[in-house]
């Protein structure tokens, strides 16, 4: 990577294609558009300078509140340049969650759509800053628009941005009360292209597709840098549809994409279309575990093979991937990539042996190919980062060829009667019963035996089992120590925009009903 930038690697691979496509959009309307690396790097270039001229400085912390768009890579490459920090926005979030984006980061500015006003002004007033407001994919009254800055003139400021200062800040889930902040440099941004690029074999010819929104590091990482890396193509969908998207994979010749398990559970259950093996996909890169009935239809029915992973945040996404050549070993997550070095530890920090359940502690450079920290949070860094290893907080095993395999949250365990209960292993049981579409399972309080074991269950129909059917069915393939004591039916799961499961939002749910 050495002390190159995103502004470097852009320059780069304008200098060698500038004619090539960089990008292909759709948005929700089907309306296609394109841009060569040439004229995305001019577009680039005119933004940095309208942002410049409206105040954007190094070092500022500038909010982006978009779905899949050009306005939202241009920004990002614009604010790079300018050495100031992106902060996407999840475009669900609610007041509550901007006035913590933009007040706990002091965010200058906020480029947004104007169908989502409404919420950014209450955000930004409720995050006291005030941070003025810019439109993009449109004009409201009042706001200077995004497209007027691209009719900016002359050249933008280059201050000298080395490859360890901030680019970014993601907001994670997590576990804690108040989203974190992950600082990533561009040197993450750079790694995180190289690992998409040797994990998936991707080339110059390469035309990546991505439906996941881009203010996570999935798409960014797997599908922007990975086809920026190789001076590929890039094709951006604004918002995913099962029952458009393979036929968009087919339409835009793509040789690679990404989904996650809920997308792929809502594309399977789309009416089965003629040819639907007839496309380019080389690579479909998968991550959250379905179930082997899910993944084989899925591999039978589209001609693909589902390539597992793992990532975080914490790391701009892959740190394993099953091999491209040699045994995947499905539900395996892979071999760490190249010059990642991972370790399996148990509580007192000591390596586990093979089959033996750990957490996955990852090794690296600070700044470089682990984060930098939690921005304005000392303590939550110095939990997860201790003697330069970064504690994901999850739990894996490996075989004695080194390949791992996803285990549990490490607060996900639920602790009952002394015994550990992994909620994943529960939430198998309970998914691959006939008529269950979906379960979660928590630990609760128990005053005798420390954690109940819960779940939260979808089922095909209302009434296809009942509680006593499905805890029948766990005690058929569960030491009795894990089969659930409490069972609740609901319509949906709460859910995160790429699909992961809101276990405190359950929590609360069941607060609500009275087991807690």
């Amino acid at each position: 990577m050495g002390d190159r930038t995103l502004t470097d690697l852009l320059a780069e691979r304008v200098a060698a294609g500038p004619e090539r496509t960089f990008l292909v959009f759709e948005d929700r309307e089907q309306v296609i558009s394109e841009l060569t690396y040439a004229a995305f790097q001019g577009q680039v270039d005119r933004c940095a300078r309208g942002l410049h001229d409206v105040g954007v400085a190094r070092g500022d912390f500038v909010v982006l509140h978009l779905t899949n768009c050009p306005e939202f890579l241009i920004a990002w490459f614009a604010l790079a340049r300018l050495g100031a920090t992106l902060i996407p926005s999840n475009v669900a979030n609610t007041v509550g969650e901007l006035e913590h984006i933009i007040g706990f980061t002091r965010a200058r500015f906020v480029i947004t759509e104007p169908r989502f006003l409404d919420v950014i002004r209450d955000g930004v007033a409720a995050g006291g800053t005030g941070a003025e407001i810019l439109v993009a994919r449109g004009r409201a009254e009042g706001h200077r628009a995004f497209a007027d800055l691209l009719d900016a003139t002359g050249e933008a400021p280059r201050p000298a941005v080395r490859s360890d200062e901030l680019a970014e800040l993601i907001f994670t889930s997590g576990t804690t009360r108040k989203p974190k902040a992950v600082m990533l440099t561009h040197a993450h941004c750079l790694r995180a292209g190289l690992d998409a690029v040797h994990c998936l074999w991707l080339d110059e010819g390469e035309r990546c597709l991505t439906a996941l929104p881009l203010f996570h590091v999935n798409a960014q990482a797997m599908s922007v840098l990975g086809a920026l890396t190789v001076g590929g193509t890039l094709v951006l969908i604004e918002e995913f549809r099962a029952s458009r998207f393979w036929a968009q994979v087919k339409a835009h010749g793509a040789t690679q994409t990404c989904l996650v398990a809920m997308q792929l559970r809502t594309v399977l259950a789309q009416p089965e279309a003629a040819c639907e093996r007839d496309h380019d996909v080389r690579r479909l890169f998968f991550a959250i575990n379905v179930t082997d009935a899910e993944k084989e239809r899925f591999e039978e029915r589209f001609g693909v093979t589902l390539i597992n992973g793992y990532g975080c945040s914490e790391a701009m996404t892959l740190l394993a991937c099953s091999p491209i050549v040699g045994p995947r070993r499905w539900p395996s997550i892979g071999l760490p990539s190249p010059g990642r070095r991972i370790l399996l530890l148990d509580e007192e920090g000591n390596e586990v042996a093979p089959g033996e359940v750990g957490e996955i502690v990852v090794e690296g450079g600070i700044g470089r190919d682990l984060l930098l920290g939690y921005y304005n949070d000392p303590d939550a860094t110095a939990e997860a980062i201790r003697d330069g290893r970064f504690h994901t907080g999850d739990n894996a095993y490996s075989d004695a060829d080194g390949y791992l395999y996803f285990f549990d949250r490490k607060k996900d365990m639920i602790k009952r009667a002394g015994e550990n209960v992994s909620a994943i292993e529960v939430e198998w049981a309970l998914i691959d019963h006939p008529e269950v579409t979906e379960a979660a399972v928590v630990g609760v309080p128990d005053a005798i035996r420390d954690e109940a074991v819960a779940a939260i269950v979808v089922l095909t129909r209302p009434g296809a089992a009942s509680e006593e059917d499905l805890l029948a069915w766990c005690r058929e393939r569960l030491s009795k120590f894990k089969v659930p004591t409490v069972v609740r039916f609901v319509e949906e799961l709460p859910k995160t925009s790429i699909g992961k499961i809101k276990k405190d939002a359950l929590r609360k749910l069941l607060a609500g009903s009275g087991v807690l």
